[in-house]
């Protein structure tokens, strides 16, 4: 009688939530999956579908916006100017205007021109960099992280903190509720204690359970007095400066940005502020006058769940597809959808330099499976593949030719593009992205390239734990 119950709620699951994921109209692979689930775990399967499966894409899942953000009038005038036929980036990007269109449009990443950027290699010169401004902060601090962890490093960010917030400074804290869920209560209430603003986006409240729940918010972003903005891979922790043995190096890239796309660094957080507290903040300082003559055209492109568009995998295949000469990839995760890896097969089969570099040492054993399950058919469309071999790789880089370079929070794979909250510069300088391009040619000396002979020979049980963790990459 229990078996006839439990095979008649189970056959009721399927026909119920079977129908509304069919209607949600998913690529197939991930309905596949679901589907399969629901079969398979009858119960199990519901959970697992409200905390990890429901489709949570647009603007109407996430009610709160900032209604009077200065992004948006901004935004508005660059659209305007480009249906009046007026060019809004500047003429020595011209021929990348396509791109920066449609970062403007899917994006809603206005170009800037007056920009200077500084490239941080690894945990060292992001925390002096980092540092250096939080000392030099004289109206507010805007942090928000992924991981914030309270061991030396984070104690040595919340004594800088402390100190500016006794001088006068506004200092407000965003982390994410998943990410830097292994602090202490008693670090976030001597946050609180010492008069930081410090909040959760997404908090995690068992035995609550939220289809937001597997909805990460994965920036890395800091703005100092509306005038310095750093955004990239690396999170606060002693592991980003090679302190966890276990992990060893740490190769990791940030970039410091000073100019006009600080302002659109400013809008960002503070739309995401306002989306977790429902205060708003504006005026001149918030937003002071730049002073930067320095020519860098750079968009800074957010990305998330609460967007129309999965603009960074947009921004992904649109780069790769406007490539002429190269394209190489830095990313510890690789699990990218069908469009990318088609992208990537025509170029490299066109003729193009196509590099793809990934981690060699995994950090999570399911995800580096699922990627590996990639590497043949790029391999044999004449895609080269390194693996990094002299720690943990984390930084997230795109160049393509040689003057487009995107550095920031988003991984290639298919929770940056459709789960994370993500934040990327996209940079349209030759110089930059020449000293980005010798880094990237540093780090494959430290690499082990993968040939597809030897690749072909791995074992039959490699390849069958590679294909069930492919199976499954939808909802990693």
């Amino acid at each position: 009688m229990l078996w006839y119950l439990v095979l008649g709620i189970n056959l009721i699951q399927i026909i119920v939530l079977g129908r509304v994921i069919l209607l949600e109209n998913r690529p197939p692979e991930k309905t596949v999956v679901w589907l399969f689930m629901l079969a398979l775990l009858p119960v199990l399967g519901l959970i697992l579908y409200i905390l990890f499966g429901r489709k949570t894409q647009g603007p109407l899942f996430f009610s709160k916006h900032n209604k009077d953000n200065p992004l948006k009038r901004w935004i508005n005038q660059q659209q305007r100017d480009i249906k009046n036929g007026q060019m809004i980036s500047d003429p020595d990007t011209n021929s990348d205007s396509k791109l920066i269109n449609l970062h403007l449009n899917s994006g809603f990443a206005p170009m800037t021109v007056h920009n200077q950027v500084e490239v941080l290699m690894n945990g060292g010169e992001k925390f002096r960099a980092l540092f250096n401004a939080l000392e030099g902060a004289s109206h507010h601090i805007h942090l928000s992280y992924y991981i914030f962890k309270d061991d030396e490093i984070g104690e040595d960010v919340l004594k800088i903190l402390t100190r500016k917030v006794t001088e006068g400074v506004k200092v407000r804290v965003l982390l994410d509720g998943m990410g830097s869920l292994s602090i202490s209560g008693s670090f976030m209430k001597r946050m609180r204690k010492a008069g930081i603003q410090a909040e959760w986006f997404f908090p995690i409240r068992f035995p609550y359970i939220s289809s937001k729940l597997n909805l990460r918010y994965h920036r890395k972003l800091v703005v100092v007095d509306g005038r310095v903005g750093f955004i990239g891979g690396l999170n606060i922790g002693d592991e980003y400066l090679s302190r966890d043995s276990k992990l060893g190096f740490w190769r990791d890239t940030h970039i410091k940005i000073e100019g006009e796309a600080v302002h659109t660094l400013q809008s960002i957080f503070l739309n995401d502020w306002y989306y977790v507290t429902g205060k708003e903040y504006s005026g001149a300082s918030y937003f002071p006058q730049m002073t930067i003559s320095h020519k860098l055209p750079l968009q800074i492109l957010a990305s998330g769940p609460d967007s129309n568009w999965p603009s960074v995998l947009q921004s992904f295949f649109s780069s790769i597809t406007m490539a002429k000469q190269s394209i190489y990839i830095e990313t510890p995760y690789f699990i990218p959808d069908e469009s990318l890896i088609m992208a990537l097969k025509t170029a490299a089969l066109s003729g193009l330099d196509v590099r793809l570099l990934v981690q060699g040492i995994p950090e999570h054993k399911l995800t580096y499976l699922a990627m590996n399950s990639y590497f043949e058919e790029l391999l044999q469309a004449g895609v080269k593949i390194f693996k990094y071999m002299k720690g943990t790789l984390h930084a997230k880089i795109l160049l393509i030719d040689n003057h487009i370079a995107s550095v920031g929070s988003a991984n290639m794979d298919l929770r940056s593009f459709f789960l994370d909250f993500e934040i990327n510069a996209f940079i349209f300088d030759q110089s930059l992205t020449g000293q980005l391009i010798q880094n990237f040619k540093s780090d494959m000396e430290e690499s082990k390239e993968v040939k597809l002979e030897e690749f072909q020979n791995r074992s039959a049980i490699t390849r069958f734990k590679e294909s069930c963790a492919r199976l499954f990459s939808p909802l990693l």
